[in-house]
């Protein structure tokens, strides 16, 4: 099978295409890249969407594969657990993993800019305020819009459509015979806030921590950034009572200073701040198949776009190219069964985190400052301390490991139902602090 280079169209210079352009140039690929907004580095960009990320293992082993990870250390910040505020004031820290496990805070904008620079010396050619207006797999022609109108095509033998969840190269194929198509908004949106930097750049509340002020129907969340301030990101309800709408009406300041009264303190600007940012929409993409034709892919969130409230949008699509590129090194250069291979894999997977995303919403809203809840974290801490290579949390194996998403999902329900059942064991809450509570777990892990 030949394993010559080819030369490569990627459609969608964000985070996963410019790490995907990266991965073919250095195995010697002609690559050329095109993005319809204006290039970020001239600083001439749409701000788009600025949610701080959160990197975990899967994306980290991305960046390692391609020697970046070393320059994103340097721009991202390690959070160690959730730190829930709950009206009154009090907190409350839930730590992620085992002791030395964090997730890292990471701007959106400057991850992409380390990524496209990184790309651009592997030798991958970019072409920026170009808009895609169709990609015909069967001919291999990916036609454009520059920006002083004129149209162009480019002809190549792979396309790769990594435009985000309103994909133009995944609206090529709308029409095509069998290819199956769902998208769902939740009811709520969301709208970036901050929190400034102290004297000197200091941080106003801990940087370790992801900081949360569940609220039950909705929720403030806050990640940090180097310059000592803190990405706070208000998931709310579009409309009812309260909501985007309904607090218009009331007034933003005495609604925040009702529910986030600690929060607000922090953010002098926060009518501002509010007025001058947009209000966005969450959405879930579903699709498949992701191949046309053998010759064009959808990668990311132009396949599979997730809400971020697992954190791992970018970690999967991350992961996408890690195990792509998997797939073509083991086909001996045979893209047609790479392609295949990996759509198959894959799909399970990306719904199986769509899934665990959505459930993820509800327990940081409504759960994170239950006191059940968190009596069920200890538990669950305490069950892994025991028997560390029996018990991982269902956290832990999507966020600190590269086992499937789909096998995790499967291994957290049977894992609930069993703590479920120790759960309603009588004074529960003291016994799982003492020795004979490995008695007990033994007689429901059947050891």
């Amino acid at each position: 099978m030949s394993t010559e280079n080819k030369n490569v169209t990627i459609i969608g210079a964000g985070l996963v295409g410019s790490l995907w352009s990266l991965f073919l140039a250095q195995k010697g690929h002609n690559v050329k890249m095109f993005e319809k907004r204006a290039d970020l580095r001239s600083g001439r960009a749409e701000a788009g969407r600025s949610i701080n990320l959160a990197l975990s293992d899967r994306g980290w082993k991305a960046l390692e594969s391609v020697q970046i990870d070393k320059k994103v250390r340097e721009i991202a910040l390690p959070m160690k657990g959730r730190m829930m505020h709950d009206l009154d004031g009090t907190t409350t820290f839930q730590p992620y993993g085992m002791e030395g496990q964090a997730i890292w805070s990471v701007s959106r904008s400057q991850l992409n800019i380390e990524l496209l620079n990184a790309a651009e010396e592997a030798g991958v050619e970019m072409e920026f305020e170009v808009k895609c207006l169709n990609v015909d797999s069967e001919s291999g022609i990916c036609s454009f819009e520059d920006r002083e109108g004129k149209n162009f095509d480019v002809k190549s033998d792979f396309a790769f459509g990594t435009d985000g969840a309103y994909s133009a190269v995944r609206n090529s194929f709308y029409r095509k015979d069998r290819f199956n198509y769902q998208q769902m908004y939740l009811t709520h949106g969301y709208k970036e806030l901050e929190i400034p930097p102290g004297d000197g750049g200091s941080f106003l509340i801990e940087p370790e921590y992801l900081h949360i002020w569940p609220r039950h129907e909705y929720m403030l969340i806050a990640l940090p950034n180097f310059d000592g301030s803190f990405t706070c990101t208000l998931f709310f309800p579009f409309e009812g009572e309260p909501s985007f709408e309904s607090i218009e009406r009331t007034g933003v300041r005495d609604f925040f200073e009702k529910y986030f009264p600690d929060a607000t303190k922090l953010m002098p600007d926060l009518e501002e701040v509010y007025n001058s940012n947009p209000t966005s929409s969450l959405v879930t993409v579903r699709c498949f198949p992701w191949v046309f034709d053998d010759t064009v892919c959808l990668l990311g969130d132009a396949a599979h776009a997730i809400v971020p409230f697992y954190g791992q949008g970018m970690n999967c699509g991350f992961e996408d190219c890690s195990i792509l590129i998997k797939h073509l090194d083991e086909s001996g250069g045979d893209w047609k069964k790479a392609l295949q291979d990996f759509q198959l894999e894959r799909k399970r997977d990306a719904d199986a985190i769509s899934e665990l995303a959505l459930n993820n919403f509800i327990e940081m809203r409504d759960k994170v400052a239950d006191p059940v809840f968190l009596l069920q974290k200890k538990v669950e801490a305490r069950i892994q301390e025991i028997y560390p290579e029996k018990w991982v949390p269902l956290y832990s194996r999507v966020t600190f490991s590269h086992n499937p998403y789909s096998e995790a999902l499967e291994i957290g329900r049977e894992q609930q139902e069993l703590i479920d059942k120790i759960m309603s064991v009588r004074d529960i809450e003291n016994i799982y602090q003492k020795d004979d509570f490995k008695d007990l777990l033994k007689f429901y892990l059947q050891d």
